[in-house]
């Protein structure tokens, strides 16, 4: 186990140790302790290694992360996991905005509420949120699984293309484009593994299915006024 502590020590150092780890290091399990909210705590990570951050951390924490598993063990700020193309994050406590925006793989899982445009525009990350999410979340995501496990506020999947969300609470408007759909077999056997990965005993046969209508990809002449 390799121990960091930010208290002393330097984050860019920290970030550039991570940095240098490859494929077969030896160095795989990390603690970093004394985060006190910092930015961008192990961001571009590209190797199998494991970092644990003992506390709450600030803007962009794993940002962009790849094969890494990266666990806060206490709530994150703006943007955790932000960009993230494979591997894994998991977010203790609560997490500020955009949580896993714009992700292309990999998984997220927030086991307290995320705040507004939770996976906004994402592309194919699987986001699982044990408590509620805010407005805006799934705005304009592409692809990917977004499972609340709690409630969802305003205009949820607001211009969505072919993301699939699933919800067990309630959720106080949809947004453009985004309607309930049917639960099928396929998507509860989906929904059961995503629960499973994200360490949630909820059952899927509680959960909503809502995706895109498929209306905004056409150009209508009607919009054109």
């Amino acid at each position: 186990m390799q121990t960091y502590d930010l208290e002393s020590g330097d984050l860019r150092c920290l970030n550039a140790s991570l940095h240098a780890q490859a494929e077969a290091t030896n160095q795989t399990a990390w603690e970093v302790v004394n985060p006190r909210g910092s930015h961008a705590i192990a961001v571009g990570l590209d190797a199998p290694i494991e970092v644990n951050v003992k506390g709450s951390t600030g803007y962009y924490c794993a940002g962009m992360n790849k094969q890494a598993t990266v666990h806060i063990h206490g709530s994150a700020g703006p943007g955790v996991a932000e960009n993230m193309m494979s591997g894994t994050v998991i977010v203790d406590g609560d997490a500020s905005q955009y949580a896993g925006a714009t992700g292309n793989g990999g998984t997220l899982v927030i086991k307290g509420n995320a705040s507004s445009r939770c996976g906004i525009s994402m592309k194919g990350i699987d986001i699982v949120v044990h408590g509620d999410v805010g407005h805006m979340s799934a705005f304009m995501a592409q692809s990917g699984n977004l499972v609340v496990c709690g409630d969802a506020g305003d205009a949820l999947g607001d211009s969505i293309y072919e993301a699939r969300l699933f919800v067990r609470g309630s959720v106080k408007s949809l947004g453009a484009d985004c309607v309930e759909k049917e639960m099928r077999p396929e998507h509860i056997e989906l929904l059961r593994d995503l629960l499973a990965r994200g360490g949630c005993d909820a059952k899927p046969e509680e959960f909503k299915r809502y995706g895109s209508a498929r209306q905004l990809y056409n150009f209508k002449i009607d919009n054109a006024y």
